[in-house]
């Protein structure tokens, strides 16, 4: 338990900052996944128009800090490949 005042503030700023991370990474995760099931399903009009929000939201995280840099390059990178493997098919 916190017991300086400035530790409290620590505390009652972590708490916000858990809750924050907790809904970007919940939202980054839900995105990725409906990608992934529509390049699954095979309809590429639909991954393709998915493509760059997907992309935008993996870029915000990483900016955000809530994902590492390279995390995010990752991500990305495959995301772009699973794409690419769909529409050579």
């Amino acid at each position: 338990m916190a017991n300086h005042a400035s530790a409290e503030k620590k505390n009652r700023a972590d708490v916000q900052r858990n809750l924050r991370n907790r809904q970007h990474i919940t939202r980054l995760r839900s995105q990725v996944k409906k990608f992934r099931q529509a390049v699954a399903s095979g309809d590429a009009a639909t991954a393709k128009g998915m493509l760059d929000d997907t992309l935008a939201l993996v870029d915000r995280s990483a900016k955000h800090g809530v994902i590492h840099d390279n995390a995010a390059a990752r991500t990305k990178s495959r995301l772009v490949v699973s794409l690419n493997k769909l529409a050579a098919k």
